[in-house]
């Protein structure tokens, strides 16, 4: 039997009165891939904090291999046990390859020539496939992250945690990510695999834990775990996920949105309407240009031809966009989204700030918002940076419906959250569609396709399906795939 990687008991963690985790455990194999998975919020994160030695339990305790973990000062020796590849990529972009690959550890004196020979020997022996010499920032996501593990590595852990791993991964580059995890696992490698595609678990995973509302739930192997039981643990509740909209909505009403060939960044030629209470998404791979036309529609991106259009007003730029009507939920919300070190009543009317002077109604507009939305705070004052990922997602979708905007842009709504707040969140948009809100919905998420009216799916850049509901998995990924066409 193989020996425990890492094994966590009796872990307790508060923050004043906030139970963070509550006597939990978690037990992962040498050579596993062990999936962790909750809602946001459930204590995942913190959970990580803890098994890579950056926050000391309140209780409990930590054993690598059998072995006591070491004092939390001692950050080499952390490092030579377990290492975490985040969401947000922690490489530095302006470094080269070779030096992310060694930081902190290239000695006092840096020989460059050697620097660059032994990264290129680590990088030949994880079989990563880019120049030591290489800016980071040129690299795409996948090499940067693994670069991430290949780092992870060449410190000697043997327990990485992969934080979301896949959430700016398009299909092809998800199946490499999975090989190599495999091809590690057989050589020793354990991983922790925390994720909110619960099919990724499937695939990829032998055992999964849940943990729902700072508890453990249940730890059990993946097999014997069917995916409405597995829901069930993460939410308390029977059943899967619902799709709000995803049976329709009925009569739509007058053209709202009218894009006519537009041309721009990754995409040409591109036309397409959307009526007042309808619901169109936007499918395809990361390299399809799907993000950079819904960019260019908000007035995020320049267009090098054609035209965008609300009710007959041009949109030319974010100033014009939100003057004619257009909310946004953009792809990135800690960079493009939310201003993190702002409260929450702030960052929910940020795309109206200007109307709201006095404090009280600030904290009043503030407070109905997370009323509205579901948004778990302590208050409207609380600072947004505090939040999960699932409730500052909603703090986004708020921004962007606080001016009753008439057609709402949403990429990748639900990224990074939990099978409720996804829920949660395609209906607002459901609810909105219904009010005669027209919405345009880029997704890698069949779920959040499936409650849009028509699916376009664009490949190098132009439209090449058109898909009513109906639509099947199958034929949908064969068309982003660029197959029968």
């Amino acid at each position: 039997m193989p020996a425990f990687a890492v094994e966590a008991a009796g872990v307790d963690v508060r923050f004043g009165r906030t139970v963070a985790l509550a006597d939990v455990g978690i037990r992962v194999r040498e050579g596993e891939t062990h999936a962790l998975v909750g809602r946001n919020g459930a204590g995942k994160s913190t959970l990580v904090s803890v098994l890579t030695g950056m926050r000391v339990p309140d209780a409990g305790e930590v054993r690598f291999f059998g072995a006591p973990a070491p004092p939390v000062a001692d950050r080499a020796a952390w490092r030579a046990r377990v290492s975490c590849v985040y969401q947000r990529s922690t490489v530095v972009p302006d470094l080269s390859v070779a030096e992310n690959l060694f930081l902190n550890r290239q000695g006092a004196v840096v020989r460059w020539s050697r620097l660059r020979r032994r990264a290129a020997e680590l990088l030949e022996q994880y079989d990563v496939a880019v120049s030591p010499a290489a800016r980071v920032a040129d690299l795409t996501v996948e090499q940067r992250q693994l670069v991430e593990i290949a780092r992870a590595l060449s410190t000697g852990a043997r327990l990485i945690v992969l934080d979301e791993p896949t959430a700016q991964l398009d299909g092809p580059a998800i199946e490499r990510l999975f090989e190599r995890m495999r091809s590690l696992r057989a050589g020793g490698v354990a991983f922790l695999f925390i994720s909110h595609h619960l099919q990724e678990v499937y695939e990829v995973c032998q055992t999964v834990t849940v943990y729902r509302d700072a508890r453990h739930v249940v730890t059990a192997p993946v097999a014997d775990l069917p995916e409405p039981r597995l829901i069930e643990a993460m939410t308390g509740d029977p059943g899967g996920l619902a799709v709000p909209g995803a049976s329709g909505r009925g009569a739509v009403g007058e053209e709202v949105l009218a894009v006519r060939e537009l041309s721009g960044d990754a995409f040409a030629d591109v036309s397409l309407t959307v009526r007042a209470g309808e619901v169109v998404g936007l499918a395809g791979s990361a390299s399809s240009g799907k993000h950079q036309l819904a960019e260019t529609v908000y007035g995020l991106r320049r267009a090098s031809a054609g035209t965008v259009t609300v009710r007959g007003v041009p949109v030319k730029d974010v100033p014009s966009a939100l003057r004619a009507g257009v909310g946004c939920v953009p792809r990135d919300r800690h960079h493009q989204g939310l201003v993190l070190n702002l409260s929450v009543a702030e960052n929910a009317r940020l795309s109206v700030l200007d109307r709201v002077v006095r404090r009280a109604a600030l904290h009043r507009a503030g407070q109905a918002a997370i009323t509205s939305y579901d948004i778990k705070a302590d208050g409207p004052g609380q600072p947004v940076s505090d939040l999960s990922g699932g409730n500052q997602q909603k703090v986004v979708l708020a921004r962007a419906l606080a001016a009753d905007p008439a057609v709402l842009v949403l990429i990748n709504p639900t990224a990074g959250v939990d099978v409720k707040s996804k829920e949660s969140l395609l209906g607002v948009v459901d609810a909105r569609a219904r009010a005669g809100t027209a919405a345009v919905v880029v997704s890698d998420e069949l779920d959040d396709l499936r409650a849009c009216d028509r699916v376009l799916v664009l490949f190098h850049g132009r439209v090449v399906r058109e898909f009513g509901r109906g639509w099947s998995d199958q034929e949908l990924i064969a068309a982003v795939e660029g197959m029968g066409r």
